[in-house]
């Protein structure tokens, strides 16, 4: 299965710390410098919205959020080009995106050291019901690609893959950890 418009979420350990209407001047800012990988266009705000998308930082290829979906708030990294690459790849460029853009918010002062992301859990889904429906068939076919990653991503951390069950959602899995994981060392390792 050739996966598509992978997302990935990192969740704010405590979302109550979080000043959430410094992040439309932190996101503004990195539009300004071009810090990200992707050309970055704009910011909308969408706080105003019960378990929306929060602040979205818009891109040309990919669009990064703090999104409160589920009443969960976490940096969303959403891929929206379709990449023509082996899937551990379009994996590996999401996650890297993703815990880029976490490492660049908790450093920022402006947030005062209030937002730290979670070192155990990550989420991911593909955002095209087309190419990945949330079904057995989608889980059997990717689940050894997701596996064989975040086996060699997470070498030597234990964790398990839990698929969102709900065929309404789309396709997705949660990473759980049992110990913190090191986003500079699995940068590296990507």
């Amino acid at each position: 299965m050739d996966l598509q418009h992978i997302n990935v979420k990192l969740f704010a350990e405590r979302p109550e710390a979080v000043d959430r209407e410094k992040l439309t001047p932190i996101f503004q800012g990195w539009i300004q410098d071009q810090v990200c990988d992707e050309l970055l266009l704009d910011v909308a705000d969408y706080l105003h919205v019960d378990a929306g998308p929060g602040i979205v930082l818009i891109g040309e290829e990919a669009d990064y959020s703090m999104d409160e979906t589920k009443h969960r708030l976490g940096l969303r990294y959403n891929r929206k080009r379709v990449l023509a690459l082996d899937n551990a790849t379009k994996l590996a460029q999401a996650l890297r995106a993703a815990l880029k853009a976490c490492l660049r918010l908790e450093a920022d002062p402006r947030l005062e050291r209030k937002l730290k992301f979670s070192r155990r859990e990550v989420e991911l889904f593909v955002n095209d019901r087309a190419v990945a429906p949330n079904t057995e068939a989608t889980w059997a076919a990717c689940r050894g690609d997701l596996e064989k990653f975040f086996g060699k991503i997470f070498a030597g951390n234990t964790f398990k893959l839990e698929r969102q069950p709900n065929p309404r959602e789309r396709f997705g899995v949660t990473l759980k950890t049992e110990q913190d994981f090191d986003p500079q060392a699995i940068l590296q390792a990507l």
